[in-house]
């Protein structure tokens, strides 16, 4: 089956209905790592609720990632060539007002975009979502890419694609280790994806790799919990836009070095896996205010 180019481009989904509670938020910062030294105040503020000294629950920025789960249609994965192929290429949250410790929201996603990288070298799915609360103000805005490796050659547009931001060339500002454990799959999938790719050991060899890889959005949480620790004071609020591109799988279990460069309110940045030598999120870019 080839890509309709028309007919995905017409595809959406608006309306939804999304609930989340302190439950959810908690159990997305610590699946992304934090709450891992259990007398760390600043992180402790993310995944638990104080009750000797009370304060309000801090919320993980890119849990807006997460908050409706599965918004995209469905029909865009039963009209590609092969659904187990397919991997997150790029994620791009514009945050217009903080994310609440609980809350209903409404999600709108349609496609905006589909890009054809040739045949046998896969094509690009854009999607965009807005996120809104139950008055109808705008939360988030999430640009989504996924990279169908088997669906390429269909015949549609390429050169209109944006390029990428482009970090500093000069030596990074901070570098940071952040290690990964080796479960932390299996913790992130209880946040919604339970995708088989990064839980089952057969189906990740079916399509194409050793053993089951880490969440391209658990990697891109690491990236904004490394930007809270550096650059934010742990503030959620400081956050206007956190993009970056996922270049290379990570193993649970693997150490990211995350380098980071900051000029004004931009901060760059990009990780690795420094044990097997590759960049495993490219082009990162977080804007603070």
């Amino acid at each position: 089956m080839a890509i309709e180019y028309d007919r995905m481009m017409a595809m959406n989904n608006l309306g939804q209905s999304f609930s989340y509670g302190d439950r959810d938020v908690m159990l997305y910062a610590y699946a992304i790592g934090m709450g891992s030294d259990p007398l760390d105040q600043a992180e402790l503020a993310f995944v638990n609720e104080a009750w000797a000294i009370p304060r309000p629950l801090k919320v993980v920025p890119t849990f807006a990632s997460i908050a409706a789960w599965d918004a995209e249609p469905q029909e865009v994965t039963r009209s590609l060539a092969n659904p187990v192929l397919v991997l997150d290429a790029e994620r791009d949250i514009t945050f217009h007002k903080q994310l609440a410790p609980a809350a209903e929201i409404t999600a709108d996603c349609s496609v905006n975009a589909v890009y054809d990288k040739g045949k046998d070298k896969g094509a690009i799915i854009c999607f965009r979502t807005l996120l809104k609360d139950n008055e109808g103000q705008l939360i988030a805005t999430l640009l989504t890419s996924w990279f169908a490796r088997g669906d390429g050659g269909f015949g549609g547009p390429y050169a209109e694609r944006r390029g990428p931001h482009r970090v500093p060339t000069r030596a990074p500002d901070r570098i940071i280790d952040i290690t990964t454990r080796p479960d932390q799959a299996l913790l992130y999938r209880l946040c919604g994806d339970r995708f088989p790719l990064h839980s089952d050991p057969e189906y990740a060899k079916s399509a194409g790799f050793p053993r089951p890889i880490l969440h391209g959005m658990c990697t891109y949480g690491i990236t904004c919990r490394g930007v809270l620790e550096t650059y934010a004071d742990y503030d959620p609020g400081a956050f206007r836009q956190h993009a970056a591109r996922f270049s290379s799988p990570v193993f649970p279990g693997e150490t990211l070095t995350l380098e980071l460069w900051k000029e004004g309110s931009v901060i760059s940045f990009e990780a690795k896996v420094k044990a097997r030598g590759v960049t495993v999120v490219k082009n990162g870019m977080t804007v603070l205010n």
